[in-house]
């Protein structure tokens, strides 16, 4: 009769229930789970599977794999397709490298068992040759993939350069051969060449939207025409000018063809004087954008200053402009007469001469210039004033280091940053470095 008069009643805490019983009572409407009974006690292994694979998705994959020894449960989640979807492997060497490598026991377990579930997968490496090794093995055993967007990162050096040709083509042929889906491919720094090219081509040539790949030495304006006259559905290409040529943007403006969204170009130039740029010629140009009349042709410079001479020397239809070195007042002056369709210009230097001059030009003639950087040049205020009045509100990108405006007997630059923030209508101050 004793025991029976010490029954407990639901909602009030049993004697000798301690502080910490009470904590782990946690109710599912407390978590926002539904309307049960606030007093019932959560049970983990129970939840939805759509429940734990939202947590999942929140979770580092380091995270995911302990909580995947949870329970029974949890496990299944853990191997639900939708959670391998996307997957970056990263690879590192532990004395050399700041990257926390995927462990080699997961990589095989997706291997075996998520390999045909991969869609969106990239590889990031660091400078060592052995980690670009290890992501080529790991591509050459994916032989049941079915990945839509590829991307070969190298996090500092290009480390994948080191890898032999025959291994990284191997490699890579694999994944062009198996996963008929291709739509996007990042494969910049490289060993890839023609015959890889060509591969890629005759297995995803319907489904091919994204090219890139600059810096490829291994291929030549033959591989890239191929990929040109068979990838009808290519939106974006990015690659290194030396295999840009008429024939490639004739191509690319066929009817066959739909419209290019953007074209990428790397003018890269390492051994000053040792390379002839060719020119492109104007016709060509046209075409492409009497074709795709809302294309982005997007051009990073890093040439030394006597090696611009084949560039704007006649009507060019760029719309993004970047000069990560030296550019003379000439090249910026043959921009403002032939680069009618200029969004963005951005100059990394140029020198001690003012560019007053050349900024109205490019001011008056580039109605669609709607962003600037400059960065070690020299503009007076009186010249940098006019070129903001000029372009007026259209700039919604600004970035000016101080150091640039040359204060002169009109405008200091206290009174500077007003004038401009008038003509732009919207604050406006000089960078003290520069967010380009």
């Amino acid at each position: 009769m004793k025991r029976a008069g010490q029954k407990v009643m639901a909602g009030t805490e049993a004697p000798g229930t301690s502080q910490t019983s009470k904590k782990q009572k946690t109710s599912l409407c407390d978590l926002g789970f539904g309307d049960s009974d606030p007093c019932t006690s959560m049970d983990w292994g129970s939840l939805p599977h759509h429940v734990i694979l939202r947590v999942f998705q929140f979770l580092t994959l380091v995270d995911r794999a302990r909580a995947s020894s949870v329970c029974r449960r949890w496990n299944e989640v853990f191997h639900i397709p939708d959670l391998w979807r996307r997957f970056e492997f990263e690879l590192s060497q532990p004395a050399t490298s700041y990257l926390k490598s995927t462990h080699p026991d997961l990589i095989q377990q997706i291997i075996k068992r998520h390999a045909d579930h991969l869609q969106y997968v990239s590889f990031k490496v660091d400078s060592s040759t052995e980690s670009a090794e290890a992501a080529c093995d790991i591509l050459s055993q994916l032989v049941n993939c079915s990945i839509k967007t590829l991307g070969l990162i190298s996090t500092a050096k290009p480390s994948f350069m080191n890898v032999s040709k025959a291994h990284f083509a191997s490699a890579l042929t694999v994944v062009f051969v198996n996963s008929k889906s291709l739509s996007s491919i990042k494969i910049d720094d490289t060993p890839l060449d023609d015959p890889s090219l060509k591969v890629l081509v005759a297995n995803n040539s319907d489904t091919l939207k994204l090219l890139k790949m600059s810096s490829c030495p291994h291929v030549s304006p033959a591989g890239i025409l191929c990929v040109a006259d068979q990838c009808h559905g290519l939106k974006e290409l990015a690659l290194n000018y030396y295999i840009l040529s008429d024939e490639l943007l004739l191509a690319l403006s066929s009817e066959k063809h739909v419209d290019l969204e953007h074209l990428r170009i790397d003018v890269v130039s390492e051994n000053p004087g040792q390379v002839q740029f060719h020119t492109i010629k104007k016709q060509s140009w046209d075409a492409l954008v009497k074709h795709s009349p809302k294309v982005n042709i997007v051009m990073y410079f890093f040439l030394y200053e006597d090696e611009f001479d084949a560039f704007f020397r006649e009507e060019t239809p760029v719309t993004h402009l970047y000069f990560g070195r030296a550019v003379s007042k000439a090249m910026l002056g043959r921009i403002g007469m032939n680069c009618p369709r200029l969004i963005e210009l951005v100059v990394c230097a140029n020198g001690l001469q003012p560019l007053d001059d050349e900024l109205i030009q490019i001011a008056e003639r580039c109605k669609n210039l709607t962003a600037m950087g400059l960065g070690e040049c020299e503009v007076t205020c009186r010249g940098f004033i006019e070129f903001v009045k000029m372009c007026g509100g259209r700039l919604t990108q600004l970035s000016i280091m101080e150091e640039v405006l040359i204060p002169d007997s009109d405008y200091s630059l206290d009174r500077l940053h007003l004038e401009v923030s008038k003509h732009l209508g919207r604050m406006w101050f000089p960078d003290m470095m520069p967010t380009w």
